[in-house]
């Protein structure tokens, strides 16, 4: 469903949770740190603190939240980073120069999700995600 937004924004610039519910993050150009922080705040439940975390279940709490702000999933993987397990997820939302790029990542021995926009994230795998996006999109042109 989507809403439109009136041209007063709360003065902090975050969404009240009515308004999260309501918006395409599609439909607005968020900041980084905005972005980050909406789709994290959608997925603090989801994602257990304790247990340890399978790939199937990383990939379902992932795909439903961006389905939630319709983001799209452009690849998953479990990387080794400075000795530790973590799921991986880079994902987009937006089109074209609206377009941003998410990478979220999880402990696969169980901890808290983090999530950040690529161009803000010192993990390896940021920087394969915009090139992977447009590598998707010369082969959607192409078929």
């Amino acid at each position: 469903m989507d809403a439109q937004l009136d041209d007063k924004q709360p003065e902090n610039g975050q969404l009240d949770d009515s308004q999260a519910e309501d918006v395409q993050l599609d439909d607005i150009q968020l900041d980084d740190k905005e972005l980050e922080d909406t789709l994290a705040a959608s997925l603090a439940d989801l994602v257990p603190e304790a247990k340890k975390v399978s790939e199937d279940e990383f990939v379902e709490v992932v795909g439903g939240a961006l389905e939630a702000v319709g983001g799209t999933l452009l690849f998953k993987m479990c990387v080794q980073n400075e000795g530790e397990g973590q799921h991986v997820a880079a994902a987009s939302i937006g089109d074209g120069g609206n377009r941003q790029f998410l990478l979220l990542t999880l402990p696969t021995g169980g901890g808290a999700l983090k999530v950040e926009t690529t161009s803000r994230s010192t993990n390896p795998v940021a920087g394969i995600a915009a090139a992977y996006a447009g590598l998707m999109d010369v082969f959607k042109t192409a078929a």
